[in-house]
């Protein structure tokens, strides 16, 4: 595919966006490289329920289904979930999303952060022995998951590269070569930042954020509640913030309260009596007194988007594009629609016969994926601040909005098809 000695793309970050964008373009037959500076922490089955959990969408699970993944996260320890309810704390209304609706059997799965990366780190390692010097061994740590490579992968395997760091950068007009710390040099036709939000490559390409920090922080913990969360998602819009208890595989709830910085640093310092009671009056009790919780943790809460998404033959995917408020769950989802696209665009270039970084080629990804990434980011960020409003006339209008949007299921529709990235 790629011409002798160089590759043709190389990926920086093997998180779930990087790596499922490196196992996703090795299986496609493309010659790939990817450069990570830790190997992931495993994933155990007997460990605490990781308290970073995404809620992957149907086409997210579609993406991992077809990297041959999914059939080991589901085998491990997921939380699908069937029915969504979404209520103001000020105002009456209430929006329910039921995936019988639809005909489908959940609207999406509560998975932990940690599984979702392991799994497909697991994958790109059983596919990379014999290339980059990696032994099985590693794979004892992942009681639970079984590696699952798609029957049908093209003969091409990643080469890892951990611990790996880039060191620099050079961009040229037939190809991109990334100088490792170590002096490694990979020559590729594309490179890939996909390393998270303080990404050292976009920072080394010079691409700006732009956004706010919104004075939050996410308090998470897993929850048990006196009544069963019936395979539902909640979600409470309070003046400070959203409060979200996601159903867990083993019947907890996990929650992820967004709150002014003061008040979060005053609920981590509560005993667990008191958070308990605090946080069960928060949900309006809707699933009972809360009966038990882990330790909590909080993480700041910003609103990040890059000002471009391609420099030259380099381009951005992921946290390291854009980052959003975790209101609507849509994190992950996000990069692993960039992944999605950028996948496809690679594949449509080079059965075209183009150069695969090509100005034209990536400005594709670059105009879809910017655009519906800024329209998620900027919709969820208008609904923070219109919630946030303690406004006794704009909680009145938030109430109708919600019941009119409620009783109509057209638009329940149409806003569940947004969530699950079928737009």
């Amino acid at each position: 595919m790629s011409r002798r000695g160089e590759l043709d793309v190389v990926v920086v970050g093997a998180g779930a966006v990087g790596g499922a964008l490196a196992l996703a373009l090795a299986q496609d037959g493309f010659e790939v490289a990817l450069v990570e500076a830790r190997e992931p922490k495993p994933w155990r089955a007997e460990d605490e329920v990781d308290l970073r959990v995404v809620a992957l969408a149907p086409d997210a699970r579609a993406l991992l289904e077809d990297l041959g993944v999914w059939r080991s996260i589901a085998a491990a320890r997921i939380g699908p979930y069937r029915h969504m309810r979404v209520w103001d704390a000020l105002a009456p209304g209430e929006l329910h999303f039921d995936a019988a609706e639809r005909g489908e059997a959940a609207l999406g799965w509560i998975v932990e952060n940690k599984l979702v990366q392991w799994a497909l780190w697991q994958a790109l390692h059983e596919d990379s022995v014999g290339r980059n010097g990696f032994t099985r061994a590693a794979a004892e740590h992942s009681k639970g998951v079984r590696k699952s490579i798609a029957a049908d992968a093209a003969a091409t395997r990643p080469m890892i590269h951990c611990p790996g760091e880039v060191a620099e950068i050079e961009d040229g007009e037939s190809g991109v070569t990334a100088t490792l710390a170590d002096g490694t040099r990979l020559r590729a036709r594309v490179l890939v930042a996909a390393e998270g939000a303080e990404s050292p490559v976009r920072k080394r390409l010079g691409i700006a954020f732009e956004g706010r920090d919104y004075a939050q922080r996410a308090v998470v913990a897993h929850v048990a509640t006196e009544r069963p969360h019936a395979g539902t998602a909640w979600q409470r819009f309070q003046p400070g913030g959203p409060l979200a208890f996601l159903p867990l595989a083993d019947g907890r709830c996990s929650i992820v309260w967004s709150l002014p910085e003061a008040d979060a640093v005053r609920l981590l310092a509560l005993d667990d009596d008191a958070f308990r009671a605090e946080l069960g009056c928060a949900f309006d009790f809707r699933l009972g007194a809360i009966t038990a919780t882990t330790p909590r943790a909080a993480f700041p809460l910003r609103l990040r988007l890059a000002a471009r998404y391609v420099a030259g033959r380099c381009v951005l995917a992921g946290d390291a594009a854009h980052v959003v408020h975790p209101l609507a769950g849509q994190g992950m989802n996000l990069g692993l629609r960039d992944v999605a696209c950028l996948r496809r665009v690679l594949r449509d270039a080079r059965d075209r016969g183009s150069d695969l970084g090509a100005a034209h080629v990536l400005r594709r990804y670059e105009r879809e994926r910017r655009s519906d990434n800024t329209l998620a980011a900027r919709g969820f960020d208008a609904i923070e601040r219109v919630y946030g409003l303690a406004s006794e006339p704009v909680a009145t209008l938030r109430g109708a909005a919600l019941a009119l949007a409620g009783r109509f299921a057209p638009v329940r529709g149409m806003l569940a098809a947004i969530a699950a990235g079928r737009r």
